[in-house]
């Protein structure tokens, strides 16, 4: 059974590969796209919960799909990636916004984390460096399971943003600030007890990036002391963007429909 399995599964060597803004990668950008812009359209004319029960169902797909990755890894890879571990963004915020679901402390901080699940699944999506790496078919496992995975938890994101977003005010900012900075100590906790060597375990990981930057353009005595506030800045600057953003937008609909 495991070797049937292991054999669909697998990755696939040899051929056609996923590339950067090749063609299986802009099918995975419009799939997103498309997914967004059919639900929003679905949902135009139904109330706010059934609109909220929406955005939260693409949450939980993302979650168990992130769940389920973990069972299917041995069958695709032979063993269990611990790359996958929750200590990159998006795989972080997908549990967390899981959780803020369920957690009464968490709740409020539920947007936040979705602003931030939503810029860096949507930054993966543009730039997938974790399956071009590996230099695979468009249609192996790896490829199709990342790539899905990431393509709803924007779309879930976006949603978030587009029927429930907070208003614009210090308390929320400092929301945004706060998830940022637990993301990212967070992730340097998982680099620092994770990387090293001990008998046949050699491991280095770069979780969210707060060890090298992603192009290794910083020395590396350096990056591990400039990644985690550049990070926090780059990522607070797209945030507050997405706030000005989405208040343009809200000013721009009052002006054509003066009613609301």
């Amino acid at each position: 059974m495991y070797n049937f399995l292991h054999g669909i599964l697998e990755d696939k060597k040899g051929g056609e590969i996923f590339t950067l803004f090749g063609f299986w990668h802009f099918f995975y950008i419009a799939l997103a796209v498309a997914l967004a812009a059919g639900t929003v359209l679905l949902l135009k004319k139904r109330s706010c919960d059934a609109k909220s029960r929406v955005v939260r169902c693409f949450g939980d797909i993302s979650f168990y799909m992130y769940v389920a990755d973990f069972f299917l890894m041995p069958l695709a890879y032979g063993e269990i990636d611990i790359e996958k571990l929750p200590f990159h963004a998006c795989t972080a915020t997908c549990l967390a916004c899981f959780l803020a679901y369920r957690v009464p402390a968490l709740a409020k901080y539920r947007i936040s984390l979705t602003r931030l699940a939503f810029i860096s699944n949507l930054v993966y999506l543009i730039y997938p460096a974790g399956v071009m790496w590996h230099a695979v078919a468009p249609l192996s496992y790896r490829v199709i399971q990342t790539l899905l995975f990431h393509t709803v938890m924007t779309v879930y994101g976006f949603l978030t943003l587009a029927y429930e977003h907070d208003a614009v005010c210090a308390k929320s900012v400092r929301r945004d600030l706060c998830v940022i900075v637990v993301m990212t100590a967070w992730a340097v906790l998982g680099n620092y007890a994770y990387n090293g060597e001990s008998g046949e375990y050699s491991h280095f990981f770069n979780w969210f990036f707060v060890v090298r930057d992603p192009f290794y353009a910083l020395p590396e005595g350096v990056a591990p002391f400039v990644m985690p506030f550049l990070n926090i800045a780059l990522f607070f600057s797209v945030e507050m963007l997405v706030h000005l953003v989405i208040l343009c937008l809200g000013k721009s609909q009052r002006i054509s429909n003066p009613k609301m």
